[in-house]
């Protein structure tokens, strides 16, 4: 299993960088919790229903041409919902208000999905594809 704590440091690490982040979370690609930093939501609904927004995702980059998932991001009428590949087998989902800079979100959860990626890939004994 992946280092939780070092996974939920990574998460408030974003909390305190990103300006009006609301919660994260972290979940392998088939949808299991490995760590979260939300009250408002249930950890679990939200891992399954990012991968099931990662696989219509990947195929729809597939399917245009695009080459593989990166990341998604939906925008609903009180913030962002954001999720971003962290390696081969873990996904990083970020919630935002409205109020969010959303290239400052980009950036700060792409050099988290990279961490949290390096650490998944070690603790997997794989490396990323």
């Amino acid at each position: 299993m992946l280092p939780e704590a070092e996974v939920q440091a990574e998460l408030r690490g974003l909390r305190s960088r990103v300006p009006h982040l609301t919660g994260s979370l972290v979940a392998t690609v088939d949808g299991l919790v490995v760590a979260h930093d939300t009250s408002a939501l249930e950890a679990e609904s939200v891992a399954a229903l990012t991968a099931a927004a990662l696989g219509v995702g990947a195929r729809l980059t597939e399917a245009t041409g695009q080459g593989a998932f990166l990341e998604l991001i939906t925008r609903g009428e009180r913030g962002y919902t954001a999720t971003y590949a962290a390696g081969a087998y873990t996904v990083l989902t970020l919630l935002a208000g409205a109020q969010a800079n959303v290239g400052r979100l980009h950036l700060e959860a792409r050099r988290a999905g990279a961490r949290i990626a390096a650490l998944a890939d070690a603790d997997l004994d794989r490396s990323p594809l």
